[in-house]
């Protein structure tokens, strides 16, 4: 559980940190120091792609994209039947953005921790392919 709860944080913080609705964020860092700063700009932008590569790598190739869809679609509807009851404001954009975050980032969580998740419900292990 503190597996998955680790890659979860972690997910959210990579996405956090590339945008957020604050001034905090790396896109709005990035805009700002274009000119003038474009070797930092370059290269915080290969560090997160390198990030998302194995993050989204890893998820693609544990849950798939309809693993990723259908968890999606299951965000979504929760967000949907939380707008329909009130507890959710559309007004709310911030919040939103906070809440779409952390949605995102349960679909990398549960991506990258999928192996572990089905080894202990089903017992088989996962095994990757290896040409010798």
């Amino acid at each position: 559980m503190l597996g998955f709860f680790l890659r979860w944080v972690f997910a959210f913080v990579l996405l956090a940190v590339t945008y957020n609705p604050t001034q905090y964020n790396f896109v709005t860092w990035a805009m700002g120091a274009w000119e003038g700063q474009l070797p930092f700009v370059v290269l915080g932008s290969l560090l997160l792609l390198v990030c998302y590569v194995i993050y989204l790598r890893a998820t693609l190739r544990s849950i798939g994209i309809p693993g990723m869809l259908l968890i999606l679609a299951i965000m979504t509807t929760v967000a949907w039947v939380l707008i329909d009851r009130g507890v959710l404001v559309m007004e709310l954009s911030s919040l939103n953005t906070w809440l779409i975050l952390a949605g995102l980032s349960l679909v990398l969580g549960i991506g990258l921790s999928w192996s572990i998740i089905r080894r202990r419900l089903s017992g088989q292990a996962d095994v990757d392919d290896v040409d010798e």
